[in-house]
């Protein structure tokens, strides 16, 4: 007798609760941060186009700080080298959390949002390399449309207040969390300028004290602010971005949970670090970062140059195309059923929002492009590039809302009051 098919398992179905519960707090804090974020975009925009862009000018390349340790830095690149580290310490917290306890704890779950993502970031950055390359332009800038930017992302989703179920959100951040990893990953292989290896030995030292102390279950911040903060100056001044270092201490803290502890060390710092991060730093960098000129000069050159155009086909066509062919191709491969509640059309609608690459892109696009005059049209590229995503993404999300607000509203129902959905205390498996 032939043997029955094996049953395919599910893709964008329930989420178990404590993963949910865990994605909606994280993605709530982005969420805000998101609608600061774009604000700061805002004033950045406008005050860049004033007769006080002047002012704006010499605010951004204002330097302070220690000459003696090598910490002399413009204001801009304070936020970039500095407050992004936080951004980048919350990222590795939550790609250890996906990686222990979350969605990518094992192969068969994280097989599917790894290769969308991964695809996410190799097709842009080959539409760009292909543009730039026909047009006679650089490849330097191939990374800089590889990365979605999450809080820009949801801040586009409240503005629409669309209502997507919570495994469109979390499949959202998961590819957000890759395409960080990636993003840190290409900063720190190709964007490392004269090494200083004796700098680096330190920096490497105290990663390794900093697991120890994690290890033997040391507590307190002032064992680990010190330390931090000596952990990133060392890896600033050995040659590799400081922002490396935040994405190094976030893998290292521990996120699970000993017996006598309510939350885990991990859960501690995002806790307490996410809302500075989303609320405070990444504003503050895009408000140093998107402050360019906008003329129709400017803006033709986005079109007639190779290195700009090649940023904008990056984050509207390649990680449309590369996100939705990536995730397509896993699916059939893995056996993964789609949620009958959803359509393929959302997964599309999805690909084509994580085309919106604004803080790591902007981060990328000035190490890619040192000197101004190069950086301010890749700028200017990867906000068009991002607005465009964003609007042909609302576009296809509102046409489907009224479906996701029914599951939203399905999956938040609680009748009973106890404080949990009672989508999960049905005696059928709906989900997982």
């Amino acid at each position: 007798m032939a043997a029955a098919p094996r049953e395919r398992s599910p893709f964008l179905g329930l989420l178990p609760l404590p993963e949910r519960t865990a994605i909606t707090q994280a993605l709530r804090t982005e969420t805000v941060g998101g609608m600061v974020l774009l604000v700061a975009a805002l004033v950045a925009l406008v005050w860049a186009n004033t007769p006080w862009a002047d002012v704006y000018e010499r605010i951004r390349d204002f330097h302070f700080g220690v000459p003696a340790l090598g910490l002399d830095l413009s204001v801009g690149h304070w936020a970039a080298d500095g407050l992004l580290t936080l951004f980048f310490l919350v990222a590795g917290i939550e790609l250890k959390r996906e990686l222990v306890v979350g969605e990518l704890r094992t192969p068969a779950t994280a097989a599917l949002p790894v290769i969308a993502a991964v695809s996410g970031m190799v097709v842009p950055a080959a539409v760009y390399a292909l543009t730039a390359s026909a047009g006679g332009g650089s490849t330097d800038g191939w990374a800089v449309p590889m990365a979605t930017d999450i809080a820009f992302a949801l801040a586009v989703l409240a503005v629409l207040s669309t209502h997507l179920p919570a495994a469109l959100r979390a499949f959202l951040l998961t590819l957000a969390v890759v395409d960080d990893l990636g993003g840190i990953l290409v900063i720190a292989v190709f964007f490392t300028s004269d090494l200083n290896f004796a700098a680096l030995g330190g920096a490497l030292a105290g990663l390794v004290v900093f697991h120890l102390l994690q290890r033997f279950r040391v507590r307190g911040w002032w064992w680990y602010a010190p330390l931090g903060l000596t952990i990133w100056a060392l890896m600033y001044n050995g040659g590799v971005h400081a922002t490396v270092a935040g994405v190094a201490m976030g893998l290292i803290l521990r996120t699970t949970r000993d017996k006598d502890e309510d939350r885990s060390p991990g859960e501690r710092t995002s806790h307490l670090l996410h809302p500075v991060s989303a609320g405070i730093a990444v504003p503050v960098f895009a408000l140093f970062a998107a402050g360019v000129s906008v003329t129709a000069g400017s803006l033709g050159e986005v079109f007639t140059t190779p290195e700009p155009l090649g940023v904008v086909l990056g984050l509207v066509l390649g990680k449309m195309t590369g996100i939705f062919a990536g995730t397509c191709l896993a699916a059939r491969f893995t056996r993964a059923r789609l949620n009958p509640d959803l359509a393929w059309a959302d997964v599309f609608a999805l690909s084509t929002l994580a085309g919106i690459g604004f803080t790591v892109a902007l981060l990328i696009g000035e190490l890619a492009f040192p000197s101004s005059a190069a950086a301010e049209p890749v700028k200017a590229a990867v906000l068009l590039g991002s607005l465009t995503a964003a609007a042909v993404a609302a576009l296809l999300l509102r046409r489907r809302n009224a479906v996701y607000r029914r599951l939203y509203e399905d999956e938040n129902r609680d009748d009973d009051h106890d404080g949990i959905p009672d989508i999960y205390q049905t005696d059928t498996d709906t989900g997982h």
